[in-house]
């Protein structure tokens, strides 16, 4: 079915063109059929807050299709970006399984479809089916290890030319030529890649400018190109 901003309304889990290992496709039949029966489908387009930190947990989103940033703020007012989620992600697990408020924001970054499952929906579902408790389990596992990773990134790193680096090569770990070089669409602002590694917009456009004329990447419009991942390695190992 079309829907706006040209998009497929993907209504139907067990038909799923775009099936992967996330964590609630590619269920079994029944497991499916009773997620078909309680979740709610919506487009949302670029901007539309999903839920907002410290907001009570009323369900999770399962992203289909388009983006969304999970962000955090300081009283100061300062954010920091805490992962760019992606089609298949569980957007808001933590929250509801141990009904504590949402920890971060999440904001759609692109038009996009998210299917809706109200927390006591979810918990009923997870009792009925075992298969899908088991996989919540390993996913919230596999979120603290993320989390770890990103505090290790934020707090160990020296410099910003390092956490830029690794940023790079957390983009360059997914399709990597065999020179070590990748191509990838860019599509966070110099503000946002500033909040995902802690440090000002300024900065993320030195460093830009500053990798640029060192040959580390080059910008095509919107596509960056990331010559060189031992290059960047160097530059951690330094």
């Amino acid at each position: 079915m079309r829907a706006p901003y040209g998009l497929n309304i993907l209504d139907n889990c067990l038909t799923c063109p775009v099936k992967e290992d996330h964590l609630f496709c590619d269920l079994s039949v029944p497991a499916g059929q009773r997620l078909n029966e309680i979740k709610s489908t919506a487009i949302y387009p670029k901007g539309a807050m999903l839920f907002i930190e410290g907001q009570q947990p009323r369900g999770v989103f399962v992203l289909c299709t388009g983006k969304a940033k999970l962000s955090t703020s300081s009283r100061e007012g300062k954010t920091i970006i805490t992962k760019i989620s992606e089609g298949g992600d569980v957007l808001g697990l933590s929250a509801v399984i141990s009904n504590r408020s949402y920890e971060v924001t999440a904001e759609m970054m692109e038009p996009g479809q998210a299917n809706f499952i109200s927390r006591e929906a979810l918990l009923q579902f997870l009792k009925e089916h075992g298969e899908v408790a088991l996989r919540v389990a390993e996913q919230l596992s596999r979120n603290y290890y993320t989390a770890y990773d990103e505090i290790r990134t934020l707090g160990l790193a020296t410099s910003p030319s390092e956490k830029f680096a690794k940023l790079l090569l957390s983009w360059s770990s997914k399709n990597s030529q065999n020179d070590g070089s990748m191509q990838v669409k860019l599509t966070l602002t110099h503000e946002e890649i500033a909040e995902i590694i802690g440090t000002t917009r300024e900065t993320v456009s030195r460093l830009f400018s500053d990798f640029k004329k060192r040959q580390l990447l080059q910008l095509k419009g919107s596509t960056l190109i990331i010559r060189s991942r031992p290059a960047l390695e160097k530059i951690i190992q330094s």
